[in-house]
């Protein structure tokens, strides 16, 4: 009887999927395709097979048709000129878009803040349109002033009056003298910079409408004391004109401002500007009469215009955005008020001009003012429609 031996042993095979069966080469049979293992992990290859770990210098990797070529993570590819300037662009208008929502918020605060009731209108958009704006600026001075005569409170009197001409390729401006003597409505005859002590800027307005015969679209009253923050923020500006040496509320002995220029070009700040938009006596040319003075604010706007156009103006548009509404009441919307600078902006500077007075006239309390005839109003008003 036999002893019955240890059962052998078995080795089990598993084959592959049907669809990832290959059919044996020529010279090969199945089961050396099974048996034969891949090399391992640090093994050198069989001869005439590759390493995958070592590959010639520069050689790449097979890449599948159809398949996207990978990227490295982090490198985005070479820095080039036209990528630059992309980059810039995009920047360019981001800065912009932002001085655009600044200006808009500042002149949603400040619409409608005028001294008075004022029903204005009648005109296209500023930018495509031809408007008249008109430009009123107080005498009224800060308190604690100890300028003689100077008015702390209320309205006080237009101390610059000025229309502008501009949009739809019109581009003219004509300032009014403040002792000009009008009729008044309500009040009689007296000097035109009392309408609007007397009634604000809706009588202010009314009384230059009757005195010209024409119509002012839309209203601007400069806001002195944000002036000075609005030249400041464009950086200053660049006053070209002769020597000015004035003593404004009292000067610096009486707590004012002296102002001091030079001949020529001057580069001036907020205070400076705005001290040279109210002198009135200069001590430098006691000839200069207040003509001299409304020429002078002409000036500055030009100025003003001129800086806003410069590349220097660009880094500060945001602050330049912010504050220029804030300097200005007006009855114009955001959107425009930004129509009208944009007009200014695309225009030329004109020639200052100014009524001319034809002599002295006496007001019914007993004030001096100036007369200008009636020639003298036509011929001005029919040049500052054509533009």
């Amino acid at each position: 009887m036999s002893t019955p031996s240890d059962p052998p042993e078995y080795t089990k095979y598993r084959a592959a999927p049907a669809f990832l069966r290959r059919g044996p080469k020529d010279g090969e049979s199945l089961l050396d395709d099974l048996t034969e293992a891949p090399p391992r992990p640090g093994e050198r290859p069989r001869p005439g097979e590759e390493d995958p770990d070592r590959r010639e210098p520069g050689r790449r990797r097979p890449r599948l048709p159809g398949l996207p070529r990978r990227r490295r993570r982090g490198v985005r590819g070479p820095i080039t000129p036209g990528r630059v300037i992309k980059y810039l662009v995009l920047a360019a208008i981001a800065w912009l878009g932002l001085s655009l929502v600044l200006f808009l918020i500042s002149a949603q605060i400040q619409q409608g803040d005028l001294s008075g009731d004022v029903s204005l209108g009648g005109a296209g958009f500023p930018l495509t349109s031809p408007n008249t704006v008109l430009v009123l600026g107080s005498d009224t001075r800060p308190k604690g002033s100890k300028e003689p005569g100077a008015e702390t409170s209320g309205t006080g009197r237009s101390d610059s009056i000025m229309l502008m001409r501009v949009g739809g390729g019109k581009n003219a401006r004509l300032s009014i003298p403040r002792d000009t003597i009008v009729d008044i409505p309500g009040h009689g005859r007296n000097k035109i910079n009392a309408a609007y002590a007397f009634g604000g800027a809706a009588l202010a307005t009314e009384t230059i409408e009757n005195y010209l015969g024409i119509q002012v679209n839309h209203l601007i009253e400069v806001n002195f004391e944000n002036f000075p923050d609005l030249i400041d923020a464009m950086g200053g500006i660049t006053y070209d004109g002769g020597c000015v040496v004035s003593k404004i509320n009292g000067g610096y002995k009486n707590g004012g401002y002296t102002l001091r220029l030079k001949k020529g070009k001057t580069h001036i700040d907020g205070k400076q500007a705005l001290a040279l938009a109210r002198t009135r006596k200069n001590l430098c040319n006691p000839a200069e009469n207040d003509l001299t003075r409304a020429r002078r604010q002409q000036k500055i706007l030009s100025a003003m215009k001129s800086r806003l156009v410069s590349p220097g103006a660009f880094i500060r548009m945001p602050w330049i955005a912010w504050n220029t509404p804030k300097a200005l009441r007006s009855d114009m919307s955001g959107p425009t008020l930004l129509g009208l600078f944009g007009a200014l902006a695309t225009s030329g500077s004109p020639t200052p001009r100014v009524l001319k007075p034809d002599g002295a006239e006496t007001a019914p309390d007993g004030g001096a003012g100036l007369h200008v005839s009636d020639a003298e109003k036509q011929r001005e008003v029919q040049r500052f429609l054509k533009g």
